[in-house]
């Protein structure tokens, strides 16, 4: 980086480096035929796009007057698509909107109540968008996960549900049966990832501090704050998720669920 901050022909390498190491996969997957080289030229492109469209908004919006206000408005669509990427992952079923919305939006507001709640950073509009997008960042995939395991692990168990059921338990038991499970396998990727930082990984945030100079302590400090958040934040997404499809496993009446036992018919 340039003492003005500009990235300068140093860069260059950086670029064709990981370039490089996306080409090796394509050519790998290919000469193997696993059929992911598609996936991974396409995910390069669109992060590649979408990463310098946000540094143009960023650039655009916060130099404005109403800074705030798109940070705000930024915020809601960021839940927003969330809560539509978490909502397209469940079968189709009514009502999934608002538990798939409660979940990802609450975990983000937990975690800007936490931060400029208590002071730990100063309210402003690249830091609101910032926080927002590392916790919900981090919650979708979990949160995702939480529905995609608590519907694999009913459509694998219907017989032992309606067991449950024939036996006279309660919708709550069923809960208890199906969310235990579901919500352990959606949360250990966060939670050994959590488990290894600092001995393993070493999180962005905090090199990008060391990086820009700030004091190691204070970096680490930050970055463990962060990681902490980060990890609560999941834990309320996925728990959530989980939860309340968990409860859908069975009707009102105590029957098993349409999407439970023809999934066919109800897939999303």
């Amino acid at each position: 980086m340039n003492p003005d901050g500009t990235f300068g022909l140093s860069a260059v390498p950086v670029v064709v480096a990981s370039v490089a190491l996306i080409g090796v996969s394509v050519a790998i997957s290919w000469r193997l035929r696993l059929g992911v080289e598609r996936s991974i030229l396409w995910a390069a492109l669109r992060a590649t796009v979408q990463l310098i469209a946000v540094g143009l908004l960023f650039t655009l919006i916060f130099e404005s007057s109403l800074a705030e206000l798109w940070a705000w408005l930024w915020v809601g669509v960021m839940v927003s698509v969330a809560t539509y990427v978490v909502g397209r992952r469940a079968p189709k079923m009514t009502g999934v909107v608002i538990p798939a919305f409660l979940a990802v939006a609450g975990s983000a507001m937990l975690s800007v109540v936490v931060i400029f709640g208590f002071g730990v950073l100063e309210l402003e509009p690249v830091r609101l968008v910032v926080i927002v997008g590392i916790t919900l960042g981090n919650s979708l995939g979990s949160a995702v996960g939480g529905v995609v395991q608590t519907v694999a692990l009913a459509r694998d168990r219907p017989g032992e549900i309606e067991a449950l059921l024939a036996l006279g338990a309660s919708r709550e038991h069923v809960v208890r049966y199906v969310a235990p499970q579901a919500s352990k396998l959606a949360l250990v990727n966060q939670i050994e990832r959590t488990k290894v930082v600092g001995l393993i990984a070493l999180p962005g945030a905090m090199t990008g501090l060391l990086l820009a100079g700030v004091d190691p302590f204070d970096a680490v400090i930050l970055q463990l704050l962060v990681m902490l958040i980060v990890l609560g934040s999941v834990g309320v997404s996925v728990l959530a998720t989980v939860l309340s499809m968990a409860s859908r496993t069975v009707t009102p009446d105590l029957t098993l669920a349409d999407w439970v036992s023809n999934p066919e018919r109800t897939s999303a």
